[in-house]
C-alpha cells in the first residue's frame, strides 16, 4: 500500500494552449505499470473549458460540484450538474467545461494507451462553439 498525501502533489495552472479561462488540476492518480490509470480533479472557473480533444482508450468524467457543459463532436452541448457522469467512447472528439455563470468541478477518469498517451489535444473551442446551447 502507498499512500501519497496532498501535501506532496501541488495544484498546477492548466496549460493555455489547452484550456480557455482559469482551469485547475489536481492530480489524483498516475498508476505505475501495468495500472495505466489516470486521475485528475480539475476544477474550472465559470466560462473555463478544455481545448477539443480525444481520448484513445475513452474517458469518465464525474461532477463533484457546480454546473457544467460537455459537447461530443456533431452533437449539441449538453449541461452537467453534480452527481452526473460522462462516458465518453475511446477517440471521441469532444470538450468540457463550466457554464458563463458558475464554477464546475470534476473528476476525469482515463487509460494511457500502451505508447502511454492518455490524450490527444486539438484545436480551442471557439466562443461560438461554447455558447451554441
Amino acid at each position: 500500500m502507498k499512500i501519497v498525501s496532498s501535501k506532496d502533489r501541488a495544484s498546477r495552472k492548466g496549460n493555455a494552449e489547452w484550456f480557455t479561462g482559469g482551469v485547475w488540476i489536481d492530480e489524483i492518480a498516475v498508476g505505475a505499470e501495468p495500472s495505466r490509470l489516470r486521475a485528475f480533479r480539475v476544477s474550472f472557473e465559470p466560462g473555463a473549458r478544455t481545448a477539443w480533444h480525444r481520448h484513445p482508450i475513452g474517458q469518465t468524467l464525474h461532477v463533484l460540484s457546480g454546473s457544467g457543459l460537455v459537447q461530443l463532436d456533431g452533437e449539441p452541448v449538453r449541461e452537467i450538474h453534480p452527481g452526473d457522469t460522462v462516458v465518453i467512447a475511446p477517440n471521441e472528439r469532444h470538450w468540457h467545461g463550466a457554464t458563463a455563470g458558475n464554477t464546475m468541478v470534476h473528476l476525469a477518469l482515463q487509460e494511457a494507451d500502451v505508447q502511454g498517451v492518455d490524450v490527444v489535444w486539438l484545436e480551442p473551442v471557439s466562443d461560438e462553439e461554447y455558447s451554441a446551447r
